[in-house]
């Protein structure tokens, strides 16, 4: 039996992609004409859940990787200033699902994200802030999502937690970090390999409650 939950951010708890969009469709116009790339939410969804130098590389592909990683830094600033104004599209359910996990379970959030965009999830939505104890993410411990899975359990004295996903990288960060792996297959990514699987986020109240 599970004591905990950990969750992915983006294609798990809210699909942001159109709003980041917005945000770096931005950015680049202002700041970078020398980037031609287009940038749509469809192309994000496939970058999301990587890690956000390797984002730059693949998302900015006309531009040198030193210009695509200073371009990604100036994006995903703007983007947490967007994002807490605007909010993403959070999943339908989740909500009610958080709501009803936290009367059992510590919940908490591992993304593969920069410094601030937790914290601007949390801004958009500050009535969901108070069921999360704890999140952690490279922007801030420059460390790999298996890494910072295995932060989260050691520092909150976790004994068998679960991890909530939607991309084979979620899949492969749970596995190493030795926590079992439910697959969020509302979300962007292909996993073949998973303890259990949900369809949408209220699946998780009758597979765990």
């Amino acid at each position: 039996m599970y004591d905990s939950i950990i969750f992915d951010m983006d294609g798990t708890i809210w699909d942001s992609t159109e709003e980041v969009a917005i945000a770096f469709r931005k950015v680049v116009r202002e700041k970078y004409p020398e980037i031609t790339d287009e940038i749509t939410a469809d192309i994000l969804k496939g970058l999301f859940g990587q890690l956000l130098d390797d984002i730059a590389v693949k998302l900015f592909k006309s531009v040198p990787e030193e210009k695509a990683l200073e371009a990604i830094k100036d994006c995903t600033e703007y983007e947490n200033e967007y994002l807490a104004e605007h909010n993403g599209k959070i999943y339908q359910g989740l909500e009610e699902t958080v709501k009803e996990l936290y009367k059992k379970y510590k919940l908490f959030i591992v993304s593969n994200c920069q410094e601030g965009y937790i914290q601007c999830f949390f801004k958009a939505n500050p009535h969901l802030e108070k069921y999360f104890i704890d999140y952690e993410y490279p922007g801030r411990s420059g460390k790999a999502k298996a890494d910072n899975i295995r932060m989260v359990v050691e520092r909150n004295n976790l004994e068998n937690p679960v991890y909530v996903g939607d991309t084979a990288g979620d899949a492969k960060a749970a596995k190493k970090a030795g926590v079992p792996f439910i697959y969020a297959r509302y979300g962007f990514g292909d996993v073949k390999e998973y303890d259990d699987v949900i369809d949408s986020p209220k699946e998780l109240i009758n597979k765990l409650m």
